[in-house]
């Protein structure tokens, strides 16, 4: 956090507005005399030596009393991006571009960058400091052999750097899409950012190896900015964890379920943030919250468990529906001003199921965690009450993915029919999307949702190119999207199973897959889940199955011909298949056009009347047609240095902030 200076700004205000007017006088007469008499006037106002290097002038207003902390442009969004403290990101569009500011401690190089996987691999990297007064920042970028090369093409801008005794400040600008082959375009979809610093400036021979003080975080970076403020007035609760046990092992799902306090009329959450144990930012990965059956006694309360775990209590298995989700480097989720989550009504959630993945990659001993979220809630109710409708695959063995694929698709549909029935009884108007929350476990690469009416296909509700299983929350849309009776939404997954030797199936644990879009939306409907699951039958036809044993009385059921797989199970049965890659093409090209059973579920799982029908899934365009990405203006080369104009005005923007304690 930055606090105001401690000096009495109008004290001098005067000799800043002399240096304006001395900068307005330099612009018209740009002589050597005129530009020595400008620096004495610096001198005198900042009390700091300036003399006749111009970027000294950015350390000059790193003395005690007169240190800017950026450019003095505010920017929405910041994250701590390693778990000691020293790294700060902060982001947010200016002027048709995207700005970062890096917060470092150290007196050497801040490196920041882009890559595909999380490392040096393939990367698009801007390296900056400042070294003896002078700012620099440059473009690189790596090969697949993780070797650093200078950018022919330089794309980022610097518009501001300072350095002190203990950190390092560089703020700068890209374009999104460069068109520099060198360079990551920068989408809706999650970003993986990598890190680095060193206690050392680049020299000659560039950069020098960053050890260990490195790291990579996943982010979205085009959120749109959330302008609603809370008043510090407003109630709320928390659902946190007590003293949770966490194993000495990589990673761990804890699942607790919790019941909402009860309330003597109607209230509005207008907000939910993650409450994170201090000291552990790094242990609490990423936190669900779900919605669970009502009909259930305070006993579930009791003990929470390792969730997927095959003695996990029955009722958590009735907790299908995120209301929530937060990860790591995520923000608090607020609704929009005229929509609110309701509570305290027979309709509403009367009992969650909080899930907590903890990452513990050093394998501590000892820990307990008490992290969990916290909800704030009013009775002074919004115009709307938000609902949330899960799309897309139903979960369950059905959904089948060969291995040893690089690319493989699902498709899951909320088909027409269930959106007819639903919205023509409960809303024919239409209902209005305004966040998505898209979901796959660890094969996903990928989620796009896609919109559909009479038979046109509309532009993307919301999509991920670069999913990232450990970092999921909601995405709010730029603009509220209205869903009609009729419509037909697609929720497309692409998975990877190179890495694996067996058949990857539709359920909980994460080595299962799912393929779903959460839907946050006004005004609340009883429709709770729109989904559908391929025919299994015309699946297994395909490896040759061609009777079971009926009727069905084991599950998974039982094989009874042919010879090579009679009295298998049908999972072992596609397990003993022999996959090859253009096997597995030929077998997602036949799923994606088969039947699918549809799903239409009320509140309580209670079923509309479509729900178990059979329809077929429109003929639509494979792949999806991604829009040609549009450059950016006219790159251009930074030579090391930045305009006087932009130097004087950090300058003056030194004289009225003071350094804090980063």
């Amino acid at each position: 956090m930055w606090e105001e200076g401690s000096e009495n700004t109008s004290k001098n205000g005067g000799k800043r507005r002399q240096v304006w007017q001395s900068v307005s006088n330099l612009k018209r007469h740009s002589d050597g005399k005129q530009q020595g008499s400008l620096l004495r006037i610096l001198e005198a106002a900042f009390m700091c030596p300036v003399g006749s290097g111009w970027p000294l002038l950015l350390l000059c207003g790193l003395l005690p009393g007169a240190a800017a902390g950026g450019s003095g442009r505010p920017l929405p969004h910041r994250t701590l991006l390693d778990s000691e403290g020293k790294y700060w990101l902060s982001w947010g569009p200016r002027g048709g571009r995207l700005a970062f500011r890096l917060e470092v401690r150290t007196a050497g190089y801040v490196g920041f960058g882009f890559s595909p996987t999380g490392t040096m691999a393939a990367a698009d990297i801007v390296v900056g400091g400042v070294l003896r007064g002078r700012p620099y920042l440059q473009d690189y970028f790596t090969n697949a052999n993780r070797e650093l090369k200078k950018d022919v093409q330089q794309d980022y801008h610097l518009e501001y750097a300072m350095e002190n005794s203990t950190h390092t400040i560089i703020e700068f600008t890209r374009e999104l899409h460069t068109c520099d082959i060198n360079d990551k375009s920068i989408t809706e979809s999650t970003v993986r950012v990598i890190w680095a610093y060193h206690h050392e400036d680049v020299g000659e021979a560039g950069p020098k190896y960053h050890e260990s003080s490195r790291g990579t975080k996943s982010l979205r970076l085009l959120n749109p900015e959330k302008t609603n403020v809370l008043s510090t007035a407003v109630p709320y609760f928390d659902l946190v964890n007590q003293d949770v046990p966490i194993p000495n092992k990589g990673t761990t799902y804890w699942c607790q379920m919790f019941k909402i306090p009860m309330l003597q009329e109607k209230h509005h959450v207008v907000k939910v943030k993650p409450v994170i144990q201090r000291g552990h930012e790094s242990l609490v990965h990423h936190i669900l919250l779900y919605q669970c059956s009502s009909n259930f006694s305070d006993s579930v309360l009791d003990h929470g468990h390792e969730c997927y775990h095959p003695n996990m209590p029955d009722a958590f298995l009735t907790c299908e529906t995120v209301i929530f989700a937060w990860a790591i480097g995520g923000e608090g989720f607020s609704y929009p001003p005229h929509v609110g989550l309701s509570l305290g009504t027979p309709l509403d959630p009367h009992y969650v199921l909080l899930e907590v993945h903890y990452d513990n990659p050093t394998y501590k001993e000892g820990l307990l965690d008490n992290s969990g979220l916290r909800l704030f809630h009013t009775t002074d109710i919004r115009k709307y009450d938000a609902g949330v409708i899960e799309a897309g695959l139903w979960v369950s063995l059905f959904h089948t993915i060969p291995p040893g694929l690089p690319d493989f698709r699902s498709e899951g549909h909320c088909t027409l029919e269930c959106l007819e029935e639903a919205l023509e009884v409960e809303k024919p108007s239409g209902i209005h999307v305004f966040a998505v929350l898209l979901h796959a476990h660890l094969a996903g690469r990928g989620i796009r949702l896609r919109h559909f009416r009479k038979g046109e296909e509309m532009r993307l509700l919301a999509y991920d190119d670069d999913f990232d299983f450990n970092f999921q929350e909601f995405q709010y849309l730029k603009e509220e999207r209205t869903i009609l009776p009729g419509d037909h939404l697609i929720t497309e997954c692409r998975y990877n199973t190179k890495d694996r030797a067996r058949m990857t199936w539709g359920g909980l644990s994460t080595r299962n897959e799912m393929c779903l879009s959460y839907l946050l939306y006004y005004p609340r409907i009883n429709l709770t889940r729109c989904a559908s699951i391929p025919d299994i039958m015309e699946q297994l036809q395909f490896i040759g199955v061609k009777e079971i044993y009926r009727p069905v009385t084991t599950w998974p059921f039982i094989i009874k011909s042919p010879k090579q797989y009679k009295n298998l199970s049908f999972m072992d049965a596609m397990n003993k298949f022999k996959w090859t890659k253009k096997e597995g093409l030929a077998f997602n090209k036949i799923v994606l056009s088969l039947p699918v059973n549809v799903r239409c579920s009320k509140t309580d799982n209670a079923e509309w009347s479509i729900q178990g029908m059979t329809a077929l899934p429109p003929d639509i365009e494979r792949p999806y047609k991604v829009e040609p990405l549009t450059c950016g203006a006219s790159s251009t080369s930074l030579r090391g240095n930045v305009s006087l104009e932009l130097l004087l005005g950090f300058m003056v923007l030194g004289g009225t902030l003071s350094t804090a304690s980063l």
